[in-house]
């Protein structure tokens, strides 16, 4: 750092000044920062409070950087180690930050503007899946600020800014409170109306493809599971290493599972095992019918030509199917939901469930998979009918 220089102006004014080294820009070039002052002691007090922020690493440069720029230096930081969906969805979390705040430079950015942003999320942010123009739901809100908190952190971590004005902003618990009273997702499926769905598909082309969901696996891991790698029908196993995923319901993204714990191997229900035979030997049909002009791609999930389809050829045969039986109306990865709520309240151990549904931790398979309902509860009943004295319909007199 440059000694305290004094400076005389043409007007016989004398001011202090020090130039300090800022790093390099994006092209490389180096960049310095001029400080001047009226007087010395001015001058020494902010040489002095500088050389020990650099030194602690404390020191935050001044910055002409907007919540934009932010942004896209974040996401450039991710490029490398998240999958293209991923990224996608980072990227699409933070639109509404460009949008709102994307203009304010970063080192003026402060908690109220994170709530004025808040509040324009809760009630005019949306652009799709609804009315344009009307409020996003608080879970999206949740995603959307979380996000950005993440940003916020990357841009501290980067000395671009000395805290993260986003850090204790939360959802209004109003707003909550009124988003579940407005807006309640339909339950899962019951064992009955899995059940019942069961018996309706039967008959249908994707039977198997249908079961692999209600046995709780994920439709992009429907979507890549292979006959020769992932299916040994002689072992009665299924591994799961393989999936095909949707970027915006357009292109067709193939990678590896999700997470590590999500590679897993599953041994094969005997209805799975058997639907899954009768769909080999249909495939082995159409194969013969087809002739040269079958895609021979190795995907369970296949048309009748071959082709692999998609987790959304995989939800519209769940719907078409659900309008037909009559049946409620949920989304096909609730079905995974319903698996796991069914495991869970059958005495499936903790670790045996997370290991199913391929998640490390247990306890998140629990708090967010795993609904019991009033039905479910019927094991509970029956130990309270002993704590409470009722026996056989009777009520033995307690003393």
């Amino acid at each position: 750092m440059a000694e305290i220089k004094k400076i005389t102006l043409k007007s016989g004014k004398t001011r202090w000044r020090f130039v300090i080294d800022a790093g390099r820009d994006a092209d490389g070039k180096r960049k310095q920062l001029t400080y001047t002052f009226d007087t010395q002691t001015e001058a020494k007090g902010e040489y002095a409070r500088i050389q020990h922020e650099r030194r602690t690493g404390q020191l935050i440069l001044p910055s002409r950087m907007t919540v934009s720029e932010l942004i896209d230096a974040y996401v450039a930081s991710k490029v490398d180690d998240l999958e293209e969906t991923t990224l996608d969805g980072y990227r699409n979390r933070l639109l509404h930050a460009r949008e709102y705040l994307g203009h304010i430079r970063l080192q003026a950015l402060t908690e109220d503007d994170i709530e004025r942003w808040v509040a324009w999320l809760l009630v005019a942010a949306r652009r799709r899946g609804g009315q344009k123009g009307t409020g996003l739901r608080t879970t999206t809100v949740d995603g959307v600020l979380g996000r950005f908190r993440a940003a916020l952190r990357y841009a501290v971590r980067k000395r671009y800014v000395g805290r993260n004005v986003a850090e204790y902003i939360e959802v209004p618990r109003k707003a909550r409170k009124a988003d579940r009273r407005d807006n309640r997702r339909p339950a899962p499926w019951n064992v009955v109306e899995v059940k019942e769905f069961v018996v309706g598909a039967r008959e249908d082309r994707l039977f198997a493809p249908l079961l692999l969901s209600l046995m709780g696996m994920r439709p992009a891991e429907v979507a890549g599971l292979r006959w020769n790698e992932d299916v040994d029908f002689t072992a009665g196993t299924l591994a799961i290493a393989n999936t095909r995923t949707m970027l915006r319901n357009a292109k067709v993204i193939e990678k590896d599972t999700k997470s590590e714990a999500g590679e897993r191997t599953l041994p094969l229900p005997e209805p799975v095992r058997l639907a899954l035979l009768n769909f080999r030997v249909l495939q082995e049909a159409e194969r013969a019918a087809m002739g040269d002009d079958y895609a021979d791609s190795g995907y369970v999930f296949v048309d009748e030509i071959g082709q692999p389809l998609t987790t959304r050829h995989l939800r519209d045969a769940a719907y078409r199917l659900m309008a037909q039986l009559e049946l409620r109306r949920v989304r096909l990865y609730d079905a995974r939901h319903s698996c796991l709520t069914f495991l869970a309240v059958n005495g499936v151990p903790d670790v045996v469930l997370a290991a199913w549904a391929g998640h490390a931790s247990a306890s998140f398979t629990k708090a967010k998979y795993v609904h019991p309902s009033a039905a479910d509860m019927g094991a509970a009943v029956a130990h309270l009918n002993d704590l409470l004295g009722v026996s056989d319909g009777r009520s033995d007199t307690l003393m």
